[in-house]
Protein backbone atom coordinates (compact mmCIF):
# COMPACT_ATOMS: atom_id res chain seq x y z
CA UNK A 1 0.00 0.00 0.00
CA UNK A 2 1.08 3.55 -0.72
CA UNK A 3 1.85 5.50 2.69
CA UNK A 4 1.10 9.35 1.62
CA UNK A 5 3.63 12.34 2.92
CA UNK A 6 0.76 12.89 6.39
CA UNK A 7 1.24 8.69 6.84
CA UNK A 8 5.24 9.67 6.99
CA UNK A 9 4.91 13.17 8.07
CA UNK A 10 5.79 11.97 12.31
CA UNK A 11 9.26 10.39 11.03
CA UNK A 12 9.95 12.73 7.76
CA UNK A 13 8.90 15.96 9.28
CA UNK A 14 12.36 18.19 8.33
CA UNK A 15 14.51 19.09 11.46
CA UNK A 16 14.38 22.38 10.94
CA UNK A 17 10.67 23.05 11.80
CA UNK A 18 10.34 20.48 14.75
CA UNK A 19 8.84 22.11 17.56
CA UNK A 20 8.30 25.83 15.31
CA UNK A 21 5.13 27.13 15.32
CA UNK A 22 2.85 25.94 11.78
CA UNK A 23 0.20 26.41 9.95
CA UNK A 24 -1.75 23.58 7.87
CA UNK A 25 -3.32 24.05 4.52
CA UNK A 26 -6.09 21.00 4.30
CA UNK A 27 -8.94 20.38 3.05
CA UNK A 28 -12.11 17.23 3.68
CA UNK A 29 -9.93 14.23 1.82
CA UNK A 30 -6.51 15.73 4.10
CA UNK A 31 -6.83 11.94 5.58
CA UNK A 32 -4.30 9.63 6.55
CA UNK A 33 -4.35 5.72 5.74
CA UNK A 34 -6.41 5.12 8.73
CA UNK A 35 -8.89 8.06 7.40
CA UNK A 36 -7.81 10.41 10.47
CA UNK A 37 -7.55 13.68 9.33
CA UNK A 38 -4.53 15.97 9.13
CA UNK A 39 -5.41 18.22 11.97
CA UNK A 40 -5.88 15.40 14.59
CA UNK A 41 -2.85 14.03 13.24
CA UNK A 42 -0.53 16.09 13.10
CA UNK A 43 -1.86 17.75 16.62
CA UNK A 44 -0.52 14.15 17.75
CA UNK A 45 2.24 14.58 16.40
CA UNK A 46 5.23 15.97 18.96
CA UNK A 47 7.23 16.94 16.37
CA UNK A 48 4.80 19.53 15.14
CA UNK A 49 3.17 22.93 17.08
CA UNK A 50 -0.01 23.83 15.32
CA UNK A 51 -0.94 27.27 15.58
CA UNK A 52 -3.19 28.12 12.89
CA UNK A 53 -5.16 26.42 9.87
CA UNK A 54 -6.00 27.30 6.39
CA UNK A 55 -8.99 26.16 4.27
CA UNK A 56 -9.12 26.30 0.62
CA UNK A 57 -12.33 26.73 -1.52
CA UNK A 58 -14.71 24.13 0.25
CA UNK A 59 -12.86 24.62 3.36
CA UNK A 60 -10.70 22.18 5.91
CA UNK A 61 -13.75 19.75 6.23
CA UNK A 62 -16.29 20.52 3.53
CA UNK A 63 -18.22 23.56 5.36
CA UNK A 64 -19.39 25.12 1.11
CA UNK A 65 -21.24 22.45 -0.62
CA UNK A 66 -21.23 24.26 -3.86
CA UNK A 67 -18.98 25.13 -6.07
CA UNK A 68 -17.72 29.26 -6.62
CA UNK A 69 -19.03 29.93 -2.87
CA UNK A 70 -17.24 31.88 -0.77
CA UNK A 71 -16.55 31.11 2.94
CA UNK A 72 -14.70 33.13 5.97
CA UNK A 73 -12.53 32.23 8.54
CA UNK A 74 -13.82 30.83 12.26
CA UNK A 75 -12.21 29.30 15.25
CA UNK A 76 -12.30 25.47 14.99
CA UNK A 77 -14.61 23.84 17.59
CA UNK A 78 -12.00 20.85 17.82
CA UNK A 79 -8.89 21.78 18.28
CA UNK A 80 -9.46 26.29 19.35
CA UNK A 81 -6.80 27.30 16.63
CA UNK A 82 -7.93 30.03 14.24
CA UNK A 83 -9.02 28.82 10.56
CA UNK A 84 -8.28 31.05 7.66
CA UNK A 85 -10.16 31.27 4.77
CA UNK A 86 -8.57 31.77 1.53
CA UNK A 87 -11.47 31.35 -0.55
CA UNK A 88 -13.52 34.63 0.49
CA UNK A 89 -11.79 37.85 0.90
CA UNK A 90 -8.33 36.67 0.14
CA UNK A 91 -7.19 33.80 -2.04
CA UNK A 92 -3.51 35.01 -0.93
CA UNK A 93 -2.76 34.33 2.90
CA UNK A 94 -2.38 38.23 4.58
CA UNK A 95 1.13 39.14 6.56
CA UNK A 96 -1.53 38.81 9.40
CA UNK A 97 -2.26 35.09 8.94
CA UNK A 98 1.03 34.39 8.64
CA UNK A 99 2.36 36.23 11.72
CA UNK A 100 2.23 33.78 14.54
CA UNK A 101 3.90 30.39 12.37
CA UNK A 102 7.47 29.66 10.87
CA UNK A 103 6.24 27.28 7.95
CA UNK A 104 2.54 26.11 6.45
CA UNK A 105 2.44 22.59 5.80
CA UNK A 106 0.34 21.60 2.67
CA UNK A 107 -2.02 18.40 2.54
CA UNK A 108 -4.21 18.69 -0.26
CA UNK A 109 -5.34 15.79 -2.77
CA UNK A 110 -5.13 17.57 -6.43
CA UNK A 111 -7.03 15.41 -9.36
CA UNK A 112 -4.02 15.54 -11.95
CA UNK A 113 -6.00 19.07 -13.50
CA UNK A 114 -4.65 22.68 -13.93
CA UNK A 115 -8.08 24.05 -13.13
CA UNK A 116 -8.53 22.61 -9.93
CA UNK A 117 -8.32 25.33 -7.75
CA UNK A 118 -5.95 23.63 -4.59
CA UNK A 119 -2.44 23.96 -6.30
CA UNK A 120 -3.45 27.61 -7.47
CA UNK A 121 -3.86 28.14 -3.68
CA UNK A 122 -1.02 25.99 -2.82
CA UNK A 123 0.89 28.70 -5.38
CA UNK A 124 0.01 32.09 -3.86
CA UNK A 125 0.48 30.15 -0.72
CA UNK A 126 4.07 29.80 -1.85
CA UNK A 127 4.29 33.20 -2.94
CA UNK A 128 3.19 34.79 0.32
CA UNK A 129 5.40 32.16 2.30
CA UNK A 130 8.83 33.12 0.27
CA UNK A 131 7.92 37.07 0.72
CA UNK A 132 7.27 36.64 4.46
CA UNK A 133 10.13 34.41 4.93
CA UNK A 134 8.42 31.63 5.79
CA UNK A 135 9.14 27.76 5.05
CA UNK A 136 6.90 25.94 2.96
CA UNK A 137 6.53 21.89 3.58
CA UNK A 138 4.62 19.93 1.50
CA UNK A 139 2.88 16.40 1.87
CA UNK A 140 2.87 14.42 -1.08
CA UNK A 141 0.06 12.76 -2.54
CA UNK A 142 -0.76 10.15 -5.74
CA UNK A 143 -1.80 11.95 -8.63
CA UNK A 144 -4.87 9.91 -8.60
CA UNK A 145 -5.24 9.87 -13.02
CA UNK A 146 -1.73 8.61 -12.99
CA UNK A 147 1.62 10.47 -13.04
CA UNK A 148 2.41 9.87 -16.50
CA UNK A 149 -0.19 11.22 -18.99
CA UNK A 150 -0.12 14.87 -20.80
CA UNK A 151 -2.62 16.24 -22.32
CA UNK A 152 -4.24 20.25 -23.12
CA UNK A 153 -2.35 23.12 -23.82
CA UNK A 154 0.12 25.27 -21.43
CA UNK A 155 -1.27 28.16 -20.38
CA UNK A 156 -0.60 31.39 -21.50
CA UNK A 157 0.18 33.44 -18.76
CA UNK A 158 0.33 36.84 -20.11
CA UNK A 159 -2.97 36.59 -21.14
CA UNK A 160 -4.94 33.98 -19.88
CA UNK A 161 -3.92 33.30 -16.32
CA UNK A 162 -6.07 33.13 -13.88
CA UNK A 163 -7.46 31.31 -10.63
CA UNK A 164 -8.11 28.03 -12.58
CA UNK A 165 -4.50 28.34 -13.87
CA UNK A 166 -1.73 30.42 -12.67
CA UNK A 167 1.36 29.65 -14.12
CA UNK A 168 2.33 27.69 -17.21
CA UNK A 169 1.13 23.95 -16.87
CA UNK A 170 -0.91 21.79 -19.64
CA UNK A 171 -4.20 20.82 -18.45
CA UNK A 172 -3.33 17.60 -17.28
CA UNK A 173 0.07 17.71 -15.92
CA UNK A 174 1.07 14.46 -14.61
CA UNK A 175 2.10 15.37 -11.76
CA UNK A 176 1.93 14.87 -7.99
CA UNK A 177 0.78 18.16 -5.43
CA UNK A 178 4.85 18.14 -4.09
CA UNK A 179 6.13 17.66 -7.73
CA UNK A 180 3.86 20.46 -8.87
CA UNK A 181 5.62 22.44 -5.51
CA UNK A 182 9.07 21.78 -6.52
CA UNK A 183 8.16 22.74 -10.13
CA UNK A 184 6.84 25.82 -8.78
CA UNK A 185 9.65 26.86 -6.43
CA UNK A 186 12.47 26.67 -9.04
CA UNK A 187 10.58 28.22 -11.58
CA UNK A 188 9.21 30.87 -9.71
CA UNK A 189 10.34 31.28 -5.73
CA UNK A 190 13.76 29.96 -5.79
CA UNK A 191 14.39 31.87 -2.36
CA UNK A 192 11.30 29.96 -0.26
CA UNK A 193 12.58 27.44 1.59
CA UNK A 194 10.37 24.64 0.42
CA UNK A 195 10.79 20.85 1.62
CA UNK A 196 8.62 18.45 0.02
CA UNK A 197 7.76 15.13 2.40
CA UNK A 198 7.41 12.17 -0.34
CA UNK A 199 5.21 9.01 -0.45
CA UNK A 200 6.58 5.55 -0.12
CA UNK A 201 5.17 3.24 -2.90
CA UNK A 202 3.56 5.33 -5.23
CA UNK A 203 5.24 4.65 -8.75
CA UNK A 204 4.14 7.30 -11.79
CA UNK A 205 1.90 4.69 -13.69
CA UNK A 206 -0.58 4.10 -10.98
CA UNK A 207 -4.29 4.86 -10.91
CA UNK A 208 -5.88 5.87 -7.04
CA UNK A 209 -7.18 2.12 -7.00
CA UNK A 210 -3.89 0.80 -7.09
CA UNK A 211 -2.90 2.58 -4.03
CA UNK A 212 -4.68 0.94 -1.37
CA UNK A 213 -5.45 4.61 -0.24
CA UNK A 214 -9.13 5.50 0.81
CA UNK A 215 -11.12 7.80 -1.47
CA UNK A 216 -12.25 10.66 0.23
CA UNK A 217 -13.90 13.50 -1.88
CA UNK A 218 -11.74 16.61 -2.18
CA UNK A 219 -14.44 18.26 -3.57
CA UNK A 220 -18.18 17.76 -3.74
CA UNK A 221 -18.61 17.37 -6.94
CA UNK A 222 -15.45 14.70 -6.78
CA UNK A 223 -17.47 11.74 -5.69
CA UNK A 224 -15.86 8.72 -6.92
CA UNK A 225 -12.32 7.75 -8.71
CA UNK A 226 -14.37 7.80 -12.41
CA UNK A 227 -14.73 11.62 -11.72
CA UNK A 228 -11.66 12.29 -11.76
CA UNK A 229 -10.57 10.50 -15.01
CA UNK A 230 -13.51 12.53 -17.11
CA UNK A 231 -12.40 15.95 -15.10
CA UNK A 232 -9.71 17.30 -16.80
CA UNK A 233 -12.02 17.48 -20.26
CA UNK A 234 -15.86 17.38 -18.79
CA UNK A 235 -14.47 20.28 -16.31
CA UNK A 236 -14.66 22.58 -19.72
CA UNK A 237 -18.38 22.23 -19.56
CA UNK A 238 -18.71 25.08 -16.87
CA UNK A 239 -18.23 27.50 -19.60
CA UNK A 240 -21.18 26.67 -21.81
CA UNK A 241 -24.49 26.47 -21.46
CA UNK A 242 -24.67 22.79 -21.34
CA UNK A 243 -25.09 20.95 -18.09
CA UNK A 244 -22.04 19.25 -16.67
CA UNK A 245 -23.56 16.77 -14.85
CA UNK A 246 -23.98 18.80 -11.70
CA UNK A 247 -27.02 17.98 -9.28
CA UNK A 248 -26.81 14.58 -10.18
CA UNK A 249 -25.05 11.46 -8.81
CA UNK A 250 -22.51 11.45 -11.38
CA UNK A 251 -21.03 14.58 -12.35
CA UNK A 252 -19.20 15.08 -15.11
CA UNK A 253 -19.99 12.05 -16.34
CA UNK A 254 -23.52 13.14 -18.07
CA UNK A 255 -23.96 16.26 -20.00
CA UNK A 256 -26.48 17.31 -21.97
CA UNK A 257 -29.60 20.28 -21.69
CA UNK A 258 -33.56 19.93 -22.36
CA UNK A 259 -32.81 21.11 -26.28
CA UNK A 260 -30.72 17.93 -26.51
CA UNK A 261 -32.13 14.70 -28.69
CA UNK A 262 -30.24 11.99 -26.46
CA UNK A 263 -30.03 9.31 -29.33
CA UNK A 264 -28.74 12.27 -31.72
CA UNK A 265 -25.72 13.30 -29.74
CA UNK A 266 -24.73 9.97 -29.21
CA UNK A 267 -24.48 9.30 -33.11
CA UNK A 268 -22.20 11.89 -33.46
CA UNK A 269 -19.90 11.06 -30.51
CA UNK A 270 -19.69 7.32 -31.41
CA UNK A 271 -18.20 8.74 -35.13
CA UNK A 272 -15.61 10.69 -33.79
CA UNK A 273 -14.23 7.48 -32.24
CA UNK A 274 -12.79 9.01 -29.75
CA UNK A 275 -10.30 6.71 -28.01
CA UNK A 276 -11.39 4.40 -24.80
CA UNK A 277 -14.83 5.94 -24.20
CA UNK A 278 -18.20 5.28 -25.19
CA UNK A 279 -21.24 7.59 -25.58
CA UNK A 280 -24.84 6.03 -23.57
CA UNK A 281 -27.46 8.37 -24.86
CA UNK A 282 -29.22 9.59 -21.06
CA UNK A 283 -31.66 12.06 -19.44
CA UNK A 284 -31.39 13.18 -16.18
CA UNK A 285 -33.18 15.85 -14.10
CA UNK A 286 -30.56 18.06 -11.95
CA UNK A 287 -31.31 18.68 -8.50
CA UNK A 288 -29.36 21.94 -8.59
CA UNK A 289 -26.94 23.92 -10.80
CA UNK A 290 -27.70 24.58 -14.39
CA UNK A 291 -31.25 23.40 -15.88
CA UNK A 292 -32.57 22.97 -12.01
CA UNK A 293 -35.11 20.45 -12.11
CA UNK A 294 -35.12 20.15 -15.76
CA UNK A 295 -35.65 17.17 -17.74
CA UNK A 296 -32.15 16.87 -19.88
CA UNK A 297 -31.38 15.16 -22.75
CA UNK A 298 -27.70 13.87 -23.24
CA UNK A 299 -24.99 11.46 -22.72
CA UNK A 300 -23.19 9.33 -20.11
CA UNK A 301 -19.46 8.98 -20.56
CA UNK A 302 -18.16 5.31 -20.10
CA UNK A 303 -14.58 4.93 -20.06
CA UNK A 304 -13.51 1.65 -21.73
CA UNK A 305 -10.05 2.04 -21.94
CA UNK A 306 -8.74 4.41 -19.42
CA UNK A 307 -4.92 3.74 -20.73
CA UNK A 308 -5.63 5.10 -23.69
CA UNK A 309 -8.83 7.83 -22.87
CA UNK A 310 -7.95 11.79 -23.32
CA UNK A 311 -9.87 13.52 -21.61
CA UNK A 312 -9.35 17.01 -22.62
CA UNK A 313 -10.11 15.94 -26.13
CA UNK A 314 -13.02 13.78 -25.57
CA UNK A 315 -14.38 17.14 -23.61
CA UNK A 316 -13.87 19.46 -26.46
CA UNK A 317 -15.19 16.55 -28.74
CA UNK A 318 -18.32 16.82 -26.42
CA UNK A 319 -19.09 20.74 -26.98
CA UNK A 320 -17.93 20.65 -30.62
CA UNK A 321 -20.54 17.91 -31.31
CA UNK A 322 -23.70 19.84 -29.54
CA UNK A 323 -22.02 23.14 -31.55
CA UNK A 324 -22.25 21.13 -34.44
CA UNK A 325 -26.23 19.85 -33.76
CA UNK A 326 -27.71 22.60 -31.67
CA UNK A 327 -26.08 26.13 -33.27
CA UNK A 328 -29.13 27.79 -32.85
CA UNK A 329 -29.26 26.81 -28.96
CA UNK A 330 -25.38 26.59 -28.26
CA UNK A 331 -23.58 29.22 -26.73
CA UNK A 332 -20.53 29.81 -24.35
CA UNK A 333 -20.94 31.81 -21.20
CA UNK A 334 -20.08 34.97 -20.27
CA UNK A 335 -17.98 35.75 -17.04
CA UNK A 336 -17.35 36.01 -14.22
CA UNK A 337 -15.86 32.66 -13.36
CA UNK A 338 -13.79 32.02 -10.49
CA UNK A 339 -12.57 35.94 -10.28
CA UNK A 340 -12.51 36.50 -13.45
CA UNK A 341 -14.35 39.58 -15.01
CA UNK A 342 -13.38 39.95 -18.52
CA UNK A 343 -11.96 37.08 -20.54
CA UNK A 344 -14.09 34.19 -21.95
CA UNK A 345 -14.66 31.02 -18.64
CA UNK A 346 -13.85 28.85 -21.91
CA UNK A 347 -10.61 30.83 -22.81
CA UNK A 348 -9.14 30.81 -19.35
CA UNK A 349 -10.10 26.73 -19.06
CA UNK A 350 -7.97 26.60 -22.05
CA UNK A 351 -5.27 28.96 -21.09
CA UNK A 352 -5.56 29.70 -24.43
CA UNK A 353 -8.39 31.01 -26.59
CA UNK A 354 -6.48 28.96 -29.73
CA UNK A 355 -9.30 26.22 -28.81
CA UNK A 356 -12.26 28.23 -28.85
CA UNK A 357 -11.63 29.32 -32.33
CA UNK A 358 -10.58 25.96 -33.80
CA UNK A 359 -14.20 25.10 -32.50
CA UNK A 360 -15.73 27.34 -34.02
CA UNK A 361 -14.31 26.94 -36.79
CA UNK A 362 -14.90 23.17 -36.99
CA UNK A 363 -11.72 22.15 -36.50
CA UNK A 364 -11.52 18.26 -37.08
CA UNK A 365 -10.27 15.74 -33.66
CA UNK A 366 -6.88 15.28 -35.20
CA UNK A 367 -6.55 18.93 -35.80
CA UNK A 368 -7.64 19.67 -32.26
CA UNK A 369 -5.12 17.89 -31.02
CA UNK A 370 -2.39 19.27 -33.28
CA UNK A 371 -2.80 22.90 -31.29
CA UNK A 372 -1.09 21.28 -28.33
CA UNK A 373 0.95 18.47 -29.42
CA UNK A 374 4.39 20.42 -28.97
CA UNK A 375 3.39 21.87 -25.49
CA UNK A 376 2.72 18.58 -24.48
CA UNK A 377 6.26 17.69 -25.58
CA UNK A 378 7.45 20.32 -24.00
CA UNK A 379 6.37 20.54 -20.56
CA UNK A 380 7.20 16.83 -21.21
CA UNK A 381 11.14 17.68 -20.69
CA UNK A 382 10.90 20.59 -18.51
CA UNK A 383 9.06 18.62 -15.53
CA UNK A 384 11.91 16.54 -15.63
CA UNK A 385 14.68 17.70 -13.00
CA UNK A 386 10.89 18.02 -10.75
CA UNK A 387 10.22 14.28 -10.62
CA UNK A 388 10.25 12.48 -7.18
CA UNK A 389 9.33 9.36 -8.60
CA UNK A 390 9.90 6.58 -11.21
Amino acid sequence: MVLTGLDLAAAAFPKRYAGKRCGLLCHPASVNARLVHAVDALMACKKILLTALFGPQHGIRGETQANMIEWQGFTDSRTGLPVNSLYGSHRTPTPAMLSNIDALIVDLCDVGARYYTYIWTLDLCMEACCGAGKGVVVLDRPNPINGIDIEGPLLDETRFASFVGQKRLPVRHGLTIGEIARYLQKQYYPKLDLHVVPMKGWRRNMYFEQTGLPWVMPSPNMPTIDTTLVYPGMCLLEATILSEGRGTTRPFEFYGAPFIDPFRLARVLEKFALPGVRFRPAWFTPTFDKFKAKLCGGVQLHISNRRCFKPFLTGLMCIYAVMRLYPGSFRWIKPPYEYERKKMPIDILCGTDRIRKALEKRCTPAGIEALYRKDCASFASVRGPHLLYS
